[in-house]
Order: C-alpha cells, then sequence, then structure tokens
C-alpha cells in the first residue's frame, strides 16, 4: 500500500521523483540490466518501493547522470518523504541496493547468460560479470575512487600501495541503531550464499543486488563472485558452497590449480588458515583472485632446486621479501610438489632461526598459496607461513613488529603477501600532517599527540632527506612509505634474506628434496 504522504506529492516533488525514475531505467537499459520488455515492469518495481502508486511520465527525454549522483538525488527524496529514518551511509546502502535490485536480472537468468558466454571463452564470461556487478552498483565504484594508490620501486619490484578509504566511518546514528538493534545469525557470515539478494541491516551489508555464479571445483560446489571493495583490476573470491571454515590441505592445491584450468586468464590464492598470518574472515572457506599482475609474480627465481620425483618440474627460491617457493610445469606434477613442500613444513622446525612447528598440540606452520597459469604450464607459489608469538612479539614473531605498527598492524593475507599494500584509511590525514612536519621541521612537543606514533619514524627520514621541500615531499613520503611495506613483509618472512636465513631456507629445500625419492 501507498503511504498517505505519497498521495499529497507536489508537481515538484513528483517530476523530479518520476524523472529520476525514468533515468534510473535508462541506465538499467545501458548497461544491459533489464531489456525494453522489462521497463513496465521495473518501473511499477520502483514505484512500489519508493510507496509511490501512480506513474506521471517525465516531461522530456530523460537527461544521461551518473548512476551515484541518480541514486542520491532518490535518496534525498525518500528521506524527505519519511521513508529513510537516519539518512545515515548505512541506510542509504541498503535502500540503493533495494532499488537497484528492482533493475536486477533474477539468478537464473544471470547464472544462464555467463555460462553461455563461457562456452565462447571464459574471459567473456568475466568480462560481462564484472561489467554487471559495476553497473549494478554492488561494485560501488564512485567510493572505491576515493582510495589513494601508489606505486613504488624497490629492489624486489614495483610495488603497490592504497589507503583504504572507500569504507565510511559510522556515525553516532549508525552505532546507536548497532547497539539497540540485535545481531542475527543469519546470514552466517558476509561470505555464505544466502547474502544473495539479502537486504540488510544495521549489523549486515546490504547485499539486495548481489549475484553468484555457481562453480564446480573438484565435483564439490563452490560460488564465483567479485569482491565489492576491489583492491585491484577484477578482484574476485570463490568461496565453499558450505559455511566451512578455512583449511589447508592437498584439496586446497588442487581446488586453485581446477580453478585457474577453467579461469586461465585468472591468478587465484587462498589466505593461510591460522590466526594472525591468516586472512580477516577464516570461518568460512574461500580464496581470492582477479586479472592483475603483482610484484610477486614478476619477481624472478634466484635459486633453483632439483626435486628427484619431478623429473619435468622448475622449483625454486623467489627473490621476495617473504619465503616463497615457486613451482612451475605439468598440473599433475605441481600438485605433487605443493604438497609434499606443505607436508614437510608442517612439521618443520629450525630453532636456530626460531622455527617451531608446534607449540605442544598447537600448529604454527602453514602456507599461503597462489596459482597462475604460464601459457601451457602451471605455476604455483607457495609461502611459508609460522604463526608463533613471543613475549618480545605478542602480535607474532613472523608478523609486523611493533615499530611498524604506525602503518600496518593487521594480518597480512594474501593481497599484501603478493606486494599490495592495503593501509588503514586513518593514514591518509595522518601522511598530510607528517608532510607539514617535515616541511616546516616541526619539533614534537608541538605535534598532535596522534601522530606521537610516527615520531621515530619522522627522525628517519629526516636523517635520509636532509633537504625536504613542499615540491618532494610527497614523493619522499610515498617512497618512505613503499620501504616500510617492504619492511613489513620482510618482518612476515620465515627465513629472513640474511645469509643465516638463506642457508635455514636451504636446508628446509633440503628437507623436500630428500623426501621427495623416498
Amino acid at each position: 500500500m501507498a503511504s498517505s504522504k505519497s498521495k499529497r506529492l507536489s508537481r515538484w516533488e513528483a517530476v523530479n521523483i518520476y524523472l529520476a525514475i525514468e533515468q534510473l531505467i535508462q541506465h538499467g537499459l545501458m548497461h544491459e540490466l533489464l531489456q525494453k520488455e522489462d521497463v513496465i515492469y521495473t518501473r511499477n518495481r520502483l514505484l512500489a518501493a519508493l510507496q509511490l502508486d501512480e506513474w506521471q511520465p517525465p516531461e522530456g527525454a530523460p537527461s544521461s547522470l551518473p548512476l551515484p549522483a541518480i541514486l542520491s538525488s532518490m535518496l534525498d527524496w525518500a528521506y524527505e518523504q519519511g521513508l529513510l529514518q537516519t539518512n545515515t551511509t548505512t541506510e542509504r546502502d541498503v535502500w540503493e541496493a533495494k532499488l537497484m535490485n528492482c533493475l536486477m536480472p533474477r539468478p537464473s537468468e544471470v547464472i544462464r547468460t555467463f555460462y553461455e558466454r563461457y562456452q565462447q571463452t571464459p574471459k567473456q564470461a568475466t568480462d560481462w560479470f564484472y561489467a554487471l556487478s559495476r553497473a549494478s552498483n554492488y561494485i560501488q565504484t564512485e567510493r572505491l575512487a576515493k582510495n589513494e594508490h601508489w606505486k613504488v620501486a624497490t629492489e624486489y619490484g614495483e610495488i603497490d600501495i592504497t589507503i583504504n578509504l572507500a569504507k565510511p566511518e559510522k556515525d553516532p546514528k549508525e552505532i546507536a541503531k548497532l547497539k539497540e538493534t540485535p545481531a542475527s545469525a543469519y546470514p552466517k557470515c558476509v561470505l555464505c550464499a544466502e547474502n544473495e539478494g539479502y537486504e540488510g541491516t544495521w549489523h549486515h551489508p546490504a547485499r539486495a543486488n548481489h549475484r553468484i555464479i555457481p562453480l564446480s571445483l573438484l565435483a564439490e560446489r563452490w560460488y564465483f563472485q567479485y569482491s565489492p571493495y576491489v583492491y585491484y583490476n577484477e578482484h574476485c573470491i570463490v568461496f565453499h558452497a558450505e559455511h566451512v571454515p578455512m583449511k589447508m590441505e592437498r584439496k586446497t592445491f588442487e581446488r586453485l590449480l581446477d580453478f585457474i584450468e577453467k579461469f586461465p586468464h585468472y591468478f587465484i590464492g587462498s589466505n593461510a588458515d591460522l590466526p594472525i598470518v591468516g586472512g580477516s574472515i577464516l570461518v568460512h572457506d574461500h580464496f581470492q583472485g582477479g586479472r592483475y599482475t603483482f610484484a610477486m609474480e614478476k619477481a624472478e627465481m634466484e635459486e633453483y632446486i632439483s626435486l628427484p620425483a619431478f623429473p619435468t618440474l622448475t622449483a625454486g627460491i623467489v627473490r621476495w621479501p617473504m619465503s616463497v617457493v615457486r613451482l612451475r610445469g605439468r598440473k599433475e606434477e605441481v600438485l605433487e610438489a605443493a604438497d609434499l613442500l606443505y607436508r614437510t613444513w608442517q612439521t618443520y622446525s629450525d630453532p636456530s632461526v626460531g622455527i617451531y612447528a608446534y607449540t605442544g598440540d598447537t600448529p604454527h606452520n602453514t602456507v599461503t598459496p597462489i596459482a597462475r597459469r604460464r601459457g601451457e604450464s602451471f605455476e604455483m607459489d607457495i609461502v611459508l607461513r609460522n604463526n608463533r608469538t613471543s613475549p618480545e612479539h605478542p602480535y607474532g614473531i613472523f608478523h609486523p613488529h611493533e615499530e611498524l605498527h604506525h602503518l600496518k598492524k593487521e594480518n597480512i593475507g594474501l593481497i599484501e603477501v603478493m606486494g599490495l599494500a592495503v593501509l588503514p584509511g586513518r593514514l591518509s590525514e595522518e601522511l598530510k600532517t607528517l608532510a607539514t612536519y617535515l616541511v616546516h621541521n616541526v619539533s614534537k612537543d608541538k605535534w598532535e599527540e596522534a601522530m606521537h606514533k610516527h615520531w621515530e619514524w619522522y627522525e628517519q627520514i629526516r636523517a635520509s632527506h636532509p633537504s625536504i621541500q613542499e615540491e618532494n615531499v610527497w614523493d619522499i613520503l610515498r617512497t618512505e612509505v613503499g620501504k616500510r611495506f617492504i619492511t613489513v613483509l620482510e618482518h612476515a618472512g620465515v627465513f629472513k634474506r640474511t645469509e643465516e636465513g638463506k642457508q635455514a631456507f636451504r636446508r628446509f629445500l633440503q628437507t623436500v628434496v630428500e623426501g621427495s625419492v623416498k
């Protein structure tokens, strides 16, 4: 039923909302979210969502506006009419997804179109689905454009830096609503298949315009989607149909190789399955992939090893700040070698370099694997991880140490491992302040208290760059952030890039070699 308020719209109000509806429908037609036969149906769904019970055709042809501008005008109108309670970002996100869902094809139609295009080429299927995910505002490109990006040349190649500004901070109204509204156990997490079409709550993100593609990996049911936060081109997520926890095992490597056989233009990788060295979501088994070339992929093997059991396999240590073994060759040999490497590492200890596989019954060793195609060959990078802590390093021995927490304190997951630093949004303003301090050589007693965590870094930068001016301060700061991130990765490496660390790495690989001939 329409609200009584909707029946008392002035002509000015009516023209504006009806014009916005028409503009939204034109966006849908332009981006193939709907066909011309769907226009009346879609218009009526939008009228119902906005509690309007009649249609007044707007005068003249609707002008073309960017999607965020169309949605923003519609939500401003909806708030004026009392349809939105708080007008906060969370509530507007729910409404944006709800309105866009009126334009969206049903999941079965999306799946059918995806696989029709897949029959042509896998790339055609993913190109279409990525475009759909952007056009539907599921991937909010305007919000993501707020993220800051730059590249830094290092001894390990050109790495990527991003400061995450896309996720807005919650305002007091949202925080109050969170306290008032009990959390639900449905969906169980943000990766579950039950998110598809879910309206969203104060505790759970809006997913009404979300669509997923079923996949078969090793004859198991998995799903394919794009990340709404896309940190790199075509950043996708492949997740288990069941809500089961992350688990590193032989099947993990098999699934990764199966995926890149089906989608040879994508890479795919898995976070480790243990706390500290794992990703942010360990409760649901999933992978991340996409179409992007990271610095680690470009890094060369600096030492080769021979595994007698796999005569056609190329294997070696990658020149990278973390401890990475690369395997390249036929799919079957890459799988067998990856499994051997992982099983050997699981129980491997070397007290001389602080590596212990267990504390009592608690395991510490696991891996972060990344798979890709090199022409006809299959390639997998196995990154060795250990999550042990100590009194000196309570956050993790092979984790960014405390002197780096002013920049990066969070887990070093798959994306960071490959050479893309995802840094917290607070750094955007903090770096601006630090730039001012550097240019004007501001003494610590005049610093904002929140900036004190950067003091030692500030002193190091000034010592390395005595001639800092407004013209060069940003180039210097961005380069220094990149250097700091390389140190983050070096801390996360289990075998350090010292001669002692390299010798210890070789001892481990000799254990793998011996295991391959048993």
